[in-house]
């Protein structure tokens, strides 16, 4: 195997395995961005992912080939209603976020998975037909060089998130509707004077975070694990958390550290065929999409500074 070729496999997989972490992490910034914590990424992949799969084999014969799209529809919708429960506790009852976040991931995994079992009668679903095929992309595959490595064998997903991710920058940062979500997540008081709803802007960012969370997850188990069981999401809404904290609480930021840890991700599943790779024991590959998390959470590639009324309740009146 030539570099090029041992190139090639290393980026059509970072990009694979990167898009869900793309999509959940942005779906963090918005939470963030409006002042909540919220650590229930994690759980709202995996109801995602399980909407999604279930939708996905009852209705893959009513809808055929666009099935996986219209299971990422339904799997943002379920998201996005899953993610109310933290938005009741931590916004309308001041709950501890930390800690509503967590029962979420709790909540999504011990529910889903009785369901699976009730419904299928076993730990796990079946395999999908239908999923999102890798694909090369007519014209720019054409491109020398930066074809074959950047748009041959890849999937529509991965390029939806990247593109995604410009979008959400230019919401934040480019529209009243973002200066109204930053200012929440900045200083609420001042907000609150100027007649914006914090409550509501609020309600707004934890929802979209369960809307990307779900999509995340969705497109994670219809590219990758094709069923869905208890080892469907395995620390990907985590990842995709500390790929938020690694860019900083910025849209480009957590894509290009989402990027990152596909990368390191990708490692772990094809290095065994990556002729420079192969030498190296496979447990050392399957730890470094960890090991990298931990260092980059731990501050070693920089600090990074949350939005200052992040994980705290506002009261009205409160200054």
């Amino acid at each position: 195997m030539d570099l090029m070729t041992a190139l090639e496999i290393i980026v059509s997989s970072s990009l694979l395995v990167a898009a869900p972490l793309i999509f959940t992490a942005l779906g963090g910034v918005f939470s963030e961005r409006a002042g909540v914590v919220n650590i229930g990424l994690e759980g709202l992949m995996i109801i995602g992912a399980f909407s999604a799969i279930v939708f996905n084999l009852t209705f893959a014969d009513t809808f055929g080939a666009a099935t996986p799209w219209i299971a990422l529809i339904v799997a943002m919708v379920v998201g996005g209603i899953t993610s109310l429960l933290h938005a009741v506790a931590s916004i309308t009852f001041r709950a501890d976020q930390t800690v509503s976040g967590v029962a979420i991931n709790f909540l999504a995994l011990g529910l889903s998975l009785f369901l699976v079992k009730k419904w299928y009668g076993k730990g796990q679903t079946d395999f999908i037909k239908e999923n999102f095929h890798k694909i090369d992309i007519p014209v720019l595959k054409d491109i020398p060089i930066v074809g074959d490595l950047f748009f041959s064998n890849v999937t529509y997903a991965s390029y939806l998130a990247i593109i995604l991710a410009f979008v959400v920058w230019f919401i934040i940062y480019k529209t009243p509707f973002g200066l109204r979500l930053r200012s929440v997540g900045e200083h609420p008081a001042a907000a609150d004077t100027m007649g914006i709803n914090v409550t509501k802007m609020r309600y707004v960012g934890v929802m979209l975070s369960g809307v990307f969370g779900g999509l995340g997850g969705a497109v994670y188990a219809q590219t990758i694990t094709l069923d869905f069981s208890h080892s469907t999401i395995t620390g990907q809404g985590f990842m995709a958390l500390a790929a938020m904290i690694f860019g900083k609480w910025h849209p480009l930021g957590a894509m290009g550290a989402a990027l990152f840890f596909g990368f390191a991700q990708s490692l772990s599943i094809v290095g065994g065929d990556i002729p420079f790779l192969k030498d190296i024991p496979s447990v050392y590959l399957l730890i470094a999409p960890y090991v990298l998390t931990i260092l980059a959470l731990a501050g070693f590639i920089g600090r990074a500074d949350a939005p200052k009324a992040s994980g705290l309740p506002y009261i009205k009146g409160q200054r």
